[in-house]
């Protein structure tokens, strides 16, 4: 594990946190080597680009087999991770960050975040639009991607008032396979 990396305090969860060099142009921000420990898996199936408005809720998202790699390339997101793995010694915590794709102020992280099969995963976007690049290890199949709806009350998170879902964000739905457990 490099320096700019760490285990947060849900297991499998890693987040590298990006440097940013800026100059008169803009900036360059490195965010992924295949070498990377955050990259243990060592390839990836698909990649993606999520583009989203203020107070888009999108939760809770889950896999059975399938790591993603999230990147926010542009705007401010709440990205909120709950493990909901029974057999992770960090069962039942949540992990809250607040990313961004700016040169960000110290309150906020240009981040690389790694998310397990099993943990599940939401946003909501807090700037005017926002801008999410993921990186998957499998491609998509909808079967594999669970889902709880974004209000659920047994998981402890309040996304506020006035936020924009969809009507997939308000199902429930386990995917089929045996889900990849926690490697120790």
């Amino acid at each position: 594990m490099t320096e700019n990396e760490y285990t947060t305090q849900i297991e499998g969860v890693l987040i590298k946190s990006l440097c940013t060099f800026p100059d008169d142009r803009g900036f360059f921000r490195e965010i992924l080597r295949h070498s990377d420990d955050v990259f243990s898996e060592g390839s990836f199936a698909q990649w993606s680009h999520s583009k989203m408005t203020k107070d888009v809720v999108k939760a809770w998202h889950f896999h059975h087999l399938q790591t993603d790699w999230w990147y926010l390339a542009l705007g401010v997101i709440e990205a909120v991770l709950y493990d909901n793995r029974a057999e992770s010694k960090t069962y039942k915590n949540k992990l809250q960050l607040r990313l961004s794709g700016e040169n960000c102020p110290e309150e906020q992280n240009s981040s690389l975040v790694r998310i397990p099969p099993g943990v599940l995963h939401g946003l909501k976007v807090i700037s005017d639009s926002a801008h999410l690049i993921y990186v998957t290890s499998r491609v998509y199949d909808p079967e594999d991607e669970g889902r709880i709806p974004f209000n659920d009350p047994d998981i402890p998170h309040d996304w506020g008032d006035n936020v924009i879902t969809v009507p997939r964000d308000h199902t429930h739905h386990i995917p089929p396979y045996e889900r990849a457990l926690v490697r120790t």
